[in-house]
């Protein structure tokens, strides 16, 4: 049975309510397919009884795993390359020689998924950097809203799907362990990250004051006043000077002038210029 525009009005509401993420009409597909295997699993009888549960109770788990179904986990490693690419030749160069006398760096995976974003950074510091990470204080944290992906993440294995996408064949031998028909990333890789759950429109979790922020691929789902409230928090937490990396259709141009772009082509990386 397909939904009814009432009932994909209140999912719609939920959504944006809970995550910011606006839910475009014509989209009643998707939430058809996120959320009828989920009704399943919650043992209604169709997504209409789901709904009607949700609508007759207070905002509960059952609220919050519809929110955490209808987000998006799309990722690999090194997605998009280029990104990572800047990261090496121009950015880590900038922070250590600013940072002679300061030892620390930090570094913050916004909408980490699975891990796949935060993972790729690790190895890229192991192979960037390999003499600095002993005598620097690096802290990379990695959040995310859904507690499912951030238990994925934790784990750190891959299939073998995952892993061919985007990951040198070097670093799956380097930095992975096969354990039957998965990968799992190395103990001395996984402890680089902390992992944290956390709503980009909710009062962010206390952060360490951030050198590199990687936000890609999530605004695209926010309002424009949900962005613009995002950068704010950003400016907030990032050092002045300090970078944020965003998805290749996503910008802080017409939206927050604390920014401006970084000259390297098709990385989408931006530098926090406070007044």
């Amino acid at each position: 049975m397909s939904l009814s525009a009432g009932e994909f009005d209140y999912i719609r509401s939920l959504v944006e309510q809970q995550a910011g993420i606006a839910l475009e009409s014509g989209k009643e597909y998707l939430v058809e397919s996120r959320l009828n295997p989920l009704a399943l699993q919650e043992g209604f009888p169709s997504l209409q009884h789901l709904i009607a549960d949700l609508k007759s109770s207070s905002l509960a788990g059952l609220h919050r795993k519809v929110v955490q179904a209808m987000t998006t986990n799309e990722t690999s490693f090194f997605r998009d390359v280029r990104p990572f690419e800047v990261l090496k030749t121009h950015v880590l160069p900038e922070l250590l020689a600013r940072a002679a006398t300061n030892l620390a760096l930090n570094f913050w995976c916004a909408a980490a998924s699975t891990g796949q974003e935060p993972y790729s950074v690790a190895m890229l510091l192991r192979e960037a950097i390999p003499t600095q990470l002993a005598r620097r204080n690096i802290r990379l944290i990695a959040s995310d809203l859904s507690t499912e992906v951030l238990a994925r993440a934790l784990q750190g294995r891959y299939s073998q799907l995952e892993v061919n996408r985007g990951l040198p064949a070097n670093l799956l031998v380097k930095y992975f362990q096969e354990d039957g028909n998965e990968w799992q990333i190395k103990a001395d890789i996984r402890r680089m990250v902390e992992f944290r759950e956390m709503n980009l429109t909710e009062p962010w979790c206390t952060l360490p004051p951030l050198d590199v922020i990687f936000m890609r691929n999530v605004l695209i789902y926010f309002n424009l006043e949900t962005r613009r409230g995002i950068f704010v928090k950003v400016r907030q937490v990032l050092k002045p000077g300090g970078f944020l990396f965003l998805g290749s259709s996503e910008t802080t141009i017409n939206l927050d002038a604390g920014f401006e772009p970084v000259p390297a082509d098709r990385s989408a990386c931006y530098r926090f210029r406070p007044d």
